[in-house]
């Protein structure tokens, strides 16, 4: 079954079909799916869905564009959900430096991202990263908190060089592979893709956003994944069913949900 690393079930774009939709994931082929928190305050969605749905669970933390409007008690609130039992890792959080230019701003989600960092490192939960135009900084911070005993994580939608995934890798840590990997103009990612050991791969939608060929431009769901599965397949060489297999185990271990299955096997 196909496991879906990283979504946003609670968007609004969502609203009219949630439950028809998610209701049609087993029979669609996918078994998992990581709804990830977002938004500072934004928990509740995630909170319902993973209540809703036994095969839905959840991320929990704050995207670096709310990092100004985080405060202490955003902190306390991220660490006490993550004590949930569905609760498999602190996501997303990390640097985005695209939308937000001011070195101030970069200073303050520097501090978010180390912030949360350390509830995953303390609770011991993997991570789930969101970089972009972010490179140096991101990785320097991810390789300093690896020095300190931490759990792992993703580094969701990877859309750096295949120099800066070598480096993750090295760290024993997971590359999140969506619909980008289909574009024809993706000459980076596959590459990437190409590069790093199947081992250290998972899939993800990041939707309702990032929706692969053939339906780039429409709303992403999990169902999509087929296709970014069968264009990784091709990138190695060998069958989709096979990508799916793979990326399901490491997905598992790349998420507390391995510490779940143990406990109920």
């Amino acid at each position: 079954m196909i496991f879906d690393t990283h979504a946003h079930y609670d968007d609004e774009a969502f609203d009219e079909d949630r439950d028809q939709l998610l209701s049609s994931m087993k029979d669609g082929g996918v078994g998992c799916i990581v709804n990830v928190c977002a938004s500072a305050g934004g928990f509740d969605g995630t909170l319902k869905l993973m209540e809703a749905y036994p095969f839905v669970y959840g991320a929990v933390g704050v995207h670096p564009d709310d990092a100004e409007i985080m405060t202490q008690d955003t902190l306390d609130e991220i660490r006490r959900l993550s004590h949930m039992e569905k609760m498999v890792a602190i996501g997303e959080i990390g640097l985005d430096y695209y939308w937000h230019k001011e070195e101030s701003e970069h200073q303050r989600q520097q501090e978010m991202f180390r912030a949360q960092m350390d509830i995953a490192r303390e609770e011991k939960l993997p991570f789930m990263i969101h970089s972009r135009d972010a490179a140096e900084d991101t990785l320097n911070i991810v390789r300093d908190y690896m020095k300190k005993d931490m759990s792992g994580g993703i580094i969701h939608c990877f859309s750096y060089s295949k120099e800066i995934a070598a480096e993750y890798l090295k760290m024993g840590l997971y590359l999140g592979i969506g619909g980008v990997l289909t574009f024809k103009n993706a000459k980076k990612l596959k590459e990437v893709a190409a590069m790093a050991p199947l081992s250290q791969i998972v899939l993800e939608t990041d939707c309702p956003y990032m929706s692969p060929e053939p339906h780039r431009g429409k709303r992403n769901s999990s169902l999509n994944l087929p296709y970014v599965a069968a264009a990784l397949a091709e990138i190695k060489g060998i069958t989709p069913e096979e990508v799916i297999a793979v990326t399901d185990e490491n997905a598992m271990k790349s998420s507390a949900m391995i510490n779940l299955r143990n406990r109920m096997s």
